[in-house]
């Protein structure tokens, strides 16, 4: 039987996700207990979101008067630890969402906590009172404030997260590059009614770990948030056991047969940047030239990077293909007699070639990314 490792390839914290299904915070409602009964069909959680020092659990107590439900308690790291600990037991990746006034509350709690959970920064919340206590959204407006907090949290050299709101920063693909840049590792993004064309922006922007939440509670709309470059998609309020069951049955069995169950549409078709590693050679008018052009990437570096990124793989060669290689190929939903001929001479099933075409794109997200924060160091 296939391992959660092999099946969907994800880590995070050094852990193996084993399903990119994860419940999304809500203060009042998700703690240890919440998330241990729905453990068995989900990857990951962030329980909260906890008030960490006086600003905020003042805010948190002025919201709890006017009727929302709120974690209150008087210590929040014996708190924090007590729910912590009840989510050992479970093999559900961890985090915190956490809602500070200041950089140093955030750090604090790190450093009490360490590398037991991901730390994830409420950028998120709309309540007057904690954007009155410098949080929440408050953050999207002021983003040299949220960089001041990832900064102080990966100073004490944990993973973190900042969970926000799409469509309240000035630009959403800017501020998935600034918290890159800032050090952080996940982006949580609530896309309310902005929908695909949203993520789609945001994963062009960043390689950080992306995670999709609202309304996303059919298998449907997680394929659709997968296929526009969401790593993991979260619930909130319709995280009940049985429609995370259903979810977590039918991803894991599109990912078995599949091969790479968040591939994105090719280009052509309104996929992200992941989507060059189905593209072929620029060699006729069609969305990758405009593409090449946005990333700054000349015809000759991307006919040179696949060419080094399939070297000694099995989609070096095809030379009964269109362009005498693999590399420049489909997807494997899309027809063709040439593609489908070469792997079946190879001995190359469908599902192997959508797992090379994963490590292609990789490489390919890596070059793009890895080599834009070398020229900005140097």
């Amino acid at each position: 039987m296939m391992d959660a490792y092999d099946r969907f390839e994800l880590l995070i914290n050094d852990r193996v996700v084993k399903t990119p299904v994860a419940i999304a915070s809500m203060a009042g409602v998700v703690d240890a207990a919440y998330v241990l009964e729905r453990a068995a069909h989900i990857g990951a959680a962030f329980i909260g979101g906890y008030s960490i020092d006086g600003p905020t659990l003042e805010a948190s107590r002025q919201m709890a008067e006017g009727g929302r439900k709120e974690f209150l308690y008087d210590d929040p790291l014996e708190a924090l630890g007590r729910e912590i600990d009840a989510l050992k037991q479970s093999d559900v990746v961890a985090g915190v969402n956490l809602r500070g006034s200041a950089p140093a509350a955030y750090a604090t709690v790190a450093e009490a906590f360490e590398d037991r959970v991901v730390y994830e920064i409420d950028a998120h919340c709309r309540q007057p009172a904690m954007l009155a206590a410098g949080c929440g959204e408050f953050l999207l407006e002021h983003p040299a404030r949220l960089v001041e907090i990832i900064r102080a949290l990966k100073s004490e050299d944990v993973t973190v997260s900042v969970k926000v709101r799409a469509g309240v920063a000035a630009d959403d693909a800017d501020l998935a590059r600034t918290v890159w840049k800032a050090g952080a590792d996940i982006l949580h993004v609530d896309l309310m009614d902005f929908g695909h064309n949203k993520l789609r922006q945001i994963r062009n922007a960043s390689p950080l770990t992306l995670i999709a939440n609202n309304s996303i509670n059919t298998f449907d709309r997680a394929m659709d948030a997968f296929s526009h470059g969401a790593d993991l998609v979260s619930l909130a309020r319709n995280s009940d056991p049985w429609t995370l069951a259903g979810l977590d049955a039918a991803i894991t069995r599109y990912a078995d047969e599949g091969g790479w169950y968040n591939a994105p549409k090719q280009l052509c078709r309104g996929g992200d940047i992941r989507a060059l590693a189905f593209c072929c050679m620029p060699v006729k008018p069609c969305p990758l030239l405009p593409a090449l052009e946005r990333l700054g990437l000349s015809k000759n570096e991307y006919l040179r990077v696949k060419q080094e990124a399939v070297k000694g793989t099995p989609l070096e060669n095809g030379k009964s293909t269109c362009f005498g290689s693999l590399a420049w190929c489909c997807k494997i939903s899309s027809p063709c007699m040439f593609r489908n001929m070469t792997l079946e001479q190879r001995g190359l099933s469908a599902r192997e070639y959508m797992r090379c075409k994963h490590r292609l794109a990789e490489k390919i997200l890596h070059r793009l990314f890895d080599e834009e924060t070398a020229d900005e160091s140097s």
